[in-house]
């Protein structure tokens, strides 16, 4: 039977105008849309329907030529391996979500650690996002006809396994339940709103030997760093729905998400 993936709600002071002083102030700016969906009803098949209003931005900026430097900050393609990830976003209601594998404890590298579903490129895979739609359908059961492409970020280097990894963005149009397919690579799948990334109380900081810093996401017990929470911050910073927060709140990685801590990850 298909995994029932719990749903990561938002905290309630993200939708409470509420000044209560035992409640933290709703945040300026926030993005209210991600609290919200588009109310018109459209009948035609999903994958020929509008862009949701909410990933509107994102799709224009995932073009725009300030989108290499952002993504590619330390991180520039050194012609490794050619690998390819999937931000997969669900904007059915209560709030938009995105979906993330986390990996087996006993794998050679990046064991236990909170990924986008994806993998190394494969003979037939027709680009970045053949490679994506395959490893997707892999990993998480993911059909290839149930989201729309929204765009590729750059490639990105990790020098840990030697990759130049590709994101694609995606619209799930068509949301399905999904599982694990390879029970000795995911060891689960999760669903996460994305306002609870933006949420600065679950934004962090992480220091690796040598100095350099990374963004990291504390999500109840799940702890997301490296390139994936690269990639997610990157994504946050493009669809605009940034919320300042305290860029030098320094958390360690837990060892369950970094047997293998590597400062290039």
């Amino acid at each position: 039977m298909p995994e029932q993936i719990p749903d990561v709600e938002g905290p309630d002071f993200l939708d409470d105008a509420s000044d209560s002083p035992e409640r933290p102030r709703p945040l300026t700016g926030y993005p209210r849309d991600l609290g919200e969906r588009d109310v018109e009803l459209d009948e035609r098949p999903a994958a020929r329907q509008p862009i949701p209003s909410v990933l509107r931005t994102l799709r224009v900026t995932l073009g725009a030529p300030e989108t290499q430097q952002r993504v590619l900050i330390d991180r520039a393609p050194q012609g490794g391996r050619r690998a390819a990830v999937l931000a997969l976003f669900d904007t059915r209601p209560p709030a938009p979500r995105l979906l993330f594998v986390e990996k087996s404890a006993h794998l050679r590298r990046h064991a236990g650690q909170i990924a986008f579903p994806g993998g190394s490129w494969a003979e037939g895979d027709e680009g970045p996002v053949g490679t994506a739609q395959r490893e997707a359908g892999e990993e998480a059961a993911v059909r290839p006809d149930s989201f729309r492409v929204l765009g590729v970020l750059p490639t990105a280097h990790v020098s840990a396994s030697g990759f130049d990894v590709a994101t694609v963005v995606a619209w799930w149009h068509t949301p399905h339940p999904v599982e694990v397919n390879d029970p000795g690579e995911i060891a689960a799948l999760h669903q996460i709103e994305v306002r609870r990334l933006v949420d600065p109380a679950n934004r962090a900081t992480v220091r690796y030997p040598g100095g350099r810093r990374g963004p990291a996401f504390l999500i109840d017990d799940l702890f997301i760093w490296g390139l994936t929470a690269h990639l997610v911050d990157a994504l946050i910073d493009l669809a605009g729905w940034t919320v300042p927060w305290d860029h030098d709140r320094i958390r360690p990685v837990p060892l369950r998400f970094g047997r293998d801590h590597d400062p290039a990850r």
